[in-house]
């Protein structure tokens, strides 16, 4: 072999070591990349976690036995740039005096655990409705003395001219009657137990 083949085989090798050790060093990158990705992934899960377990301290101040997350009103919770934390709520209504207290609480809660910089913002579409209630919200809205929203194919038969089939939450009887549409709040309608003949507030399914 003469020595410009040997030089020209020396070449090509150092070429191909040159290609791998790029190969793997990209690989190698890649995965760190994907790896610091994910961690910082979960770091944001963890974070946004942790706010949702805060605003579930934010009690709403019509029905203080009720959280905002068990109205279901939050949206979403958002990290943006700047260590600004945003969270989007729906009202239960348009016009609901209580959002304005609420958008206080919420920024109140979140400061006081480290979170300076809130934003609260408020989205009309989709509108809100009673299926948004958590299941935990129902039960408290029960123990509490409120009897929660029928479903919504059952609460329509008023619409018809027929008895609501509302649950009484002290003794449990259908055997109910409604004496006026709205109750303590407007969200409520005023009920009454022909059994137990206890008067109570049923929140309005919409």
């Amino acid at each position: 072999m003469t020595t410009k083949n040997v030089r020209i085989i020396s070449i090509k090798t150092s070429a191909t070591t040159i290609v791998y050790c790029f190969a793997t060093f990209a690989y190698c990158l890649l995965q760190f990349c994907l790896f610091f990705k994910l961690l910082l992934m979960t770091a944001l899960s963890i974070e946004i976690t942790a706010i949702w377990t805060i605003l579930d301290t934010v009690c709403d101040p019509e029905i203080p036995v009720l959280t905002i997350t068990d109205l279901g009103i939050i949206r979403d919770v958002r990290l943006l740039e700047e260590e600004v934390v945003e969270v989007v709520i729906t009202p239960t209504y348009s016009g609901c005096p209580a959002m304005g207290i609420i958008e206080i609480n919420i920024r109140a809660a979140l400061q006081s655990a480290g979170y300076e910089r809130v934003k609260v913002t408020t989205v009309l579409s989709p509108a809100w409705t009673t299926d948004w209630l958590s299941a935990a919200g129902r039960e408290k809205l029960t123990t509490f003395g409120i009897a929660p929203p029928a479903e919504a194919s059952l609460d329509k038969q008023a619409l018809l001219g027929e008895r609501r089939a509302i649950t009484c939450p002290f003794c449990q009887s259908t055997n109910t009657e409604m004496l006026s549409q709205f109750g303590s709040t407007s969200c409520k309608a005023l009920f009454r137990c022909l059994d137990c003949r206890e008067p109570f507030d049923y929140f309005k399914c919409h």
